[in-house]
């Protein structure tokens, strides 16, 4: 999970404004902390099952939202008949009291609207403008005012209210004032939040989910007048996150909501409308969530993800048998015809891929019942949405709108990237055959390199369900060798807990191996991934305030060592966004103190983070004569509708031996810096006959050889040669930029190390990352036997490491001083060594 900042760097500065331009936050109008878990748990996202609802007043039939538009279903039917169909997305449908209207909110340019439909003969009109994100509309009992939740002049989640009438939503109002607290909150703004209402039945209060007076967690049940600034009361608090979406009973006496207390997975739970104790309703390793109570009282519609993608289902209220409300037969408002699509391998046969398929009206899709993901971020000038794309297992049927239609496929790194055009018919399905081309190195390409995502989490309280079995699948589609599952709390919960270490999962096989492992959180030092262990390392979080693991102890060189002792690799995770400066800034990141004292085995270069900042900081202490390789690690959510990128967007390539492969050996080679990171560019580097992890022995100074070759899906601007933190050679790209094969003479005056690396100056699709980045692992070099020095960056670290002392002694987060005395020994030995190399 991911922690950190933004500079541009110094001497290697190769950041500049336009590298980030074009891509551009999903919604960024929205301004608050850590968007990938609010977009994912908060904001509604394209899935081809259903994702919120609402019922009709006669209790009969439920709108819902799937595939980006509403439906309308008959209980008791299996035909869904689509009641909107947009150049947009449609969500959160709620059902006006006397049965005409149904409001919801739509997505298109870059804002959330919301909109009603006439239930009657399907019209629909805008009822907000502004560009504001608004979300989560309920009608009042008499149908004569609208809650919902808008950022409106603020970039936060407010509630407001307004009066709705003849189809126009006027007299708007913000309901809950902004209030900014001064609690130590990491994952959530300083900015108090409200979302989630629902009327009392009597119309005069709205409940509300609010987390004002805490620090975890979306908060607590909440009521309030519904008048503006009236003063709200908290009736029942639990940490929640971002889904417990409350509705009332018809009488109003219980109120159903959706709760992970003491456990991992969301189920129904229900209390006193006016708050106390709180039972299940509902039970199960998966979440239930979005409940509805139906207006007759008689039972309640809610979203599962039980099988793994969106479903839904209904409860009898006494009764507890569920059942599934599915759409077998689904009636559209337009006309549709379809693409059978086949994904072929160069030697013929079916071979999984990432699709993305995009219709005439701009909409993505997707099967029915394929897990839909959404990029994170979108370059306007490119596309009218974010990228949504689902995996293949090599044969897809796909139902859209006819006319003309865009089909990408892509499968890693190794193969290129395939783009068709085709139009389709209406009532008549399209046969499409895509044909994957090897990207190869010419010549005898050396060794075997084998691919690997070191930072994946199965499950982490997303919109689906995840299993080792569809992760192997997620796997296959992006051509990823080697898995490690990093199981992490998500606040209380611990998601994957029951799939602990040390486990080789059983469904690896000859293609993929999936092991799961340990992230360690602590956003105070920094987040650590523990590959390897033969037992977890518990509590697996540290430094989180206001509970009973507040304390600073154990810093990451005390989790370091537990992790050895258990037959760990040890490596720091999405390291950093900027290139720290102690003279300026408070660091408490413990990267440096860990490497001098020997605890680290690999750092993710290419992460969730800048890669650029992180390399400057990686050279700095390569300089200072630590050996220290690159792996990389997506940080990817394998259960989120929207994610930052899929499985191996950032990956790393380590060099083993023939033979069967085993985890250990490949992790083995991740230690001896047998590696290169990348999320896009493939590398070769040879130098003095030394490859990445290697070491180049030299009586004296003198020109060496050296062979550097690249292979890209995507052009680039660069390909250099780095030693010793300088450019020491710009190799040229030629042509459309995406190989090369270099050789040539470089000279060597010292010891050091130097690398190769590849990168572009910008965004470029379909990479889904701020640029295309990559590195090999050092070449280490010794001169005449001398170490490596820098004494300007050992002076550089002694900074940090004061930084590191004076944060610790400025603390009050210990259990006791001799835990503070432990940590301040550990940074000042680390400091020691520094200050030694600065001279």
């Amino acid at each position: 999970m991911h922690r950190s900042s933004v500079v541009c760097g110094i001497v290697l500065s190769i950041c500049s404004a336009p590298c980030l331009a074009e891509r551009q936050p999903v919604l960024k109008q929205i301004d608050l902390p850590h968007a990938y878990y609010y977009r994912e748990m908060y904001i509604p996202q394209l899935t081809t099952g259903p994702s919120s609802l609402a019922w009709s007043p006669d209790s009969h039939r439920l709108v819902y939202s799937m595939a980006g538009s509403l439906w309308v279903q008959e209980l008791g039917t299996a035909t869904a008949v689509e009641l909107t169909a947009a150049d947009g997305y449609d969500y959160q449908p709620d059902w006006s009291p006397d049965g005409r209207a149904i409001v919801f909110t739509r997505y298109r340019e870059n804002a959330m609207e919301l909109w009603v439909v006439d239930a009657r003969d399907g019209r629909s009109r805008q009822l907000t403008s502004g560009g504001a994100v608004n979300l989560e509309p309920r009608f009042s009992p008499d149908g004569n005012r609208l809650a919902f939740v808008s950022t409106a002049g603020s970039g936060h989640f407010h509630i407001f209210v307004g009066h709705f009438a003849g189809g126009e939503l006027t007299n708007v109002e913000q309901l809950t004032p902004e209030n900014i607290s001064s609690l130590p909150r990491y994952y959530y703004s300083k900015v108090d939040h409200e979302i989630s209402p629902v009327w009392t039945r009597d119309g005069k209060e709205i409940l509300f989910i609010s987390n004002r007076g805490h620090i975890h967690g979306t908060g607590g049940l909440w009521h309030v007048e519904a008048r503006p600034r009236a003063d709200g009361r908290e009736i029942h608090y639990e940490e929640t996150t971002w889904k417990a979406r409350p509705d009332f009973s018809p009488d109003g006496k219980r109120i159903i909501y959706a709760s992970y207390l003491g456990r991992s997975w969301h189920q129904l739970w229900v209390m006193p409308a006016g708050g106390g104790d709180v039972f299940p309703i509902s039970y199960g390793d998966y979440d239930n969530t979005n409940p509805r109570w139906s207006p007759d009282g008689t039972k309640v519609a809610f979203i599962s993800n039980r099988g793994g993608n969106t479903s839904l289902w209904i409860q009898p209220i006494p009764g507890g048998s569920q059942t599934q409300l599915a759409a077998l037969r689904r009636k559209y408002l337009q006309p549709m015809g379809g693409i059978a699509l086949h994904i072929l391998a160069p030697d013929g046969k079916p071979i999984a891929a990432r699709v993305f398929v995009t219709g005439e009206d701009g909409r993505a899709y997707a099967p029915n019942g394929a897990w839909m993901a959404a990029d994170d971020s979108i370059n306007p000038s490119e596309r009218r949405f974010e990228a949504h794309y689902f995996d293949s297992s090599g044969a897809s049927l796909i139902t859209l709108p006819a006319g003309r239609t865009h089909v990408d496929v892509m499968r890693g790194f190794e193969y290129r990237y395939e783009q068709r055009l085709l139009q389709v018919k209406p009532d008549t399905v399209a046969a499409l055959t895509v044909h994957l081309h090897p990207i190869q190195f010419g010549g005898r390409d050396t060794g075997r390199w084998v691919s690997g995502d070191v930072h994946v989490h199965m499950n982490y309280a997303g919109t689906y369900r995840n299993t080792p079995e569809h992760l192997l699948e997620q796997a296959d589609a992006e051509d990823v060798t080697v898995i490690e599952n990093l199981i992490v709390n998500k606040e209380q919960r611990f998601p994957d807990i029951e799939y602990a270490p040390p486990r080789l999962d059983p469904v690896s096989s000859a293609q993929h191996l999936l092991e799961h492992a340990q992230e360690f959180h602590t956003s105070y030092w920094g987040h650590l991934g523990l590959l390897g262990l033969r037992s977890l390392v518990l509590p697996g979080y540290a430094a989180y305030p206001n509970t009973a693991a507040e304390s600073l102890f154990p810093a990451n060189a005390n989790v370091a060592d537990m992790a050895h002792e258990r037959g760990a690799l040890v490596g720091y995770v999405h390291p950093l966004e900027s290139v720290p400066d102690p003279a300026k800034e408070e660091i408490t990141y413990e990267l440096p103190a860990d490497v001098a004292l020997g605890k680290v085995d690999y750092i993710e270069v290419v992460g969730f983070a800048d890669h650029k900042s992180t390399a400057e900081v990686w050279y700095k202490l390569l300089n200072c004569g630590f050996r220290l390789p690159t792996a990389a690690g997506t940080d990817f959510m394998g259960n989120y509708a929207s994610l930052r990128g899929p499985m191996g967007l950032n990956r790393v390539y380590a060099q083993v031996a023939p033979g069967p492969l085993k985890v250990e050996n490949w992790q083995s080679a991740i230690k001896k810096g047998r590696t290169f990171a990348t999320n896009g560019p493939l590398l070769r580097f040879n130098l003095g006959g030394e490859t990445a992890g290697g070491e180049l022995r030299l009586e004296t100074g003198s020109k060496v050889p050296f062979k550097a070759a690249l292979r890209s899906l995507v052009p680039l601007d660069h390909l250099q040669i780095v030693c010793n933190g300088r450019l020491a050679r710009e190799l040229e790209l030629a042509g459309k930029r995406d190989a090369a094969d270099v050789s040539g003479m470089l000279e060597i005056e010292r010891s050091g190390w130097c690398i190769l690396r590849a990168f572009g100056d910008r965004a470029e699709y379909p990479i889904l990352d701020s640029y295309p980045y990559a590195t090999t692992s050092p070449v280490y070099i010794a001169v005449s036997g001398a170490p490596m020095r820098n004494p300007d960056d050992a002076a550089y670290f002694v900074s940090w490491l004061d930084r590191l002392i004076s944060a610790a002694q400025g603390s009050s987060m210990w259990n006791s001083e001799e835990e503070r005395e432990a940590v301040l020994s550990i940074f000042s030995r680390a400091r020691e060594k520094f200050q030694a190399l600065s001279h």
